[in-house]
């Protein structure tokens, strides 16, 4: 039987709060609990990166689909016959949608209404745009193999420069990742040696300093929020940049919020 994912989520707590509860009142116990809860997310996390791979693959095959259908398409074949003899070619994460198209199709549904729903079951931006274009090419009664040529040129097109894009600024990733360790650094320096050094002043006999009982620990937890709140919005901006979308940036936004969790808890579990 399959377990049902806030089953797990609950599960995962429950396991994590059990054995954290052996080290309440050790600053080890903060570790364990953000290990733990670091390790419940990242079933989520990893669906939606293999979400966005299979996105991408359906649209890179569905270049290939295309190209296919102009080739049968300009050998005289109808669109929907063209589409069925295509059926049980291997097209990767595409080819369930292009069964089912191809089982419509020959059930008698009509070639638009088929067409909508392999878009709408695509959940492709790319892919619902170039099947809208042949869809109405279909209806104008156009000529559908130059129409077909130029569907999937456009999908090349917009393939080669997501690859450029991505190319361009795979250095901008890493520039990103880079200075948001170094934020990271500076903030432990500031709490762990800055911070003490003032509070050390304000106890400092035969100094007259207009600071007085400075408490390192009611910084803490404000530089705290303030890395998470970075690690945040650093991972969307970085998604953005690099594939487009926020949605993308989810899953840099959940590898610096964890390094964040991870170094502070850490560092304060052994220098604190």
């Amino acid at each position: 039987m399959k377990i049902k994912p806030w089953i797990k989520i609950i599960i995962g707590i429950v396991i994590t709060l059990g054995v954290s509860a052996f080290f309440i009142g050790n600053q080890i116990f903060w570790l364990i609990l953000v290990i733990g809860l670091i390790a419940i997310s990242l079933p989520f996390i990893l669906s939606i990166i293999l979400g966005q791979t299979r996105s991408r693959e359906k649209e890179e095959k569905f270049l290939e689909f295309s190209r296919d259908l102009v080739e049968n398409v300009k050998s005289g074949t109808p669109v929907g016959k063209g589409i069925v003899n295509l059926k049980n070619r291997d097209y990767g994460a595409l080819s369930p949608h292009i069964n089912k198209l191809a089982n419509q199709l020959v059930l008698g549904i009509t070639l638009t209404n088929a067409l909508e729903t392999f878009a709408f079951d695509s959940k492709s931006k790319t892919i619902s745009r170039a099947i809208g274009l042949i869809s109405q090419a279909e209806r104008a009664g156009g000529k559908i193999d130059t129409i077909l040529e130029s569907v999937a040129k456009s999908v090349n097109q917009i393939e080669n420069l997501r690859k450029e894009r991505t190319a361009a600024v795979s250095n901008l990733v890493t520039q990103g990742y880079i200075i948001f360790m170094i934020f990271i650094v500076i903030m432990l320096i500031l709490e762990f040696k800055i911070l003490p050094l003032v509070s050390d002043l304000s106890s400092s006999k035969g100094l007259t300093v207009a600071v007085k009982n400075i408490d390192p620990e009611s910084f803490a937890t404000p530089l705290f929020i303030m890395i998470l709140i970075q690690s945040a919005f650093a991972g969307l901006v970085i998604g953005k940049i690099s594939e487009g979308t926020i949605k993308s940036g989810i899953k840099h936004s959940f590898v610096l919020i964890a390094l964040t969790l991870l170094i502070t808890t850490g560092a304060r579990t052994f220098f604190g």
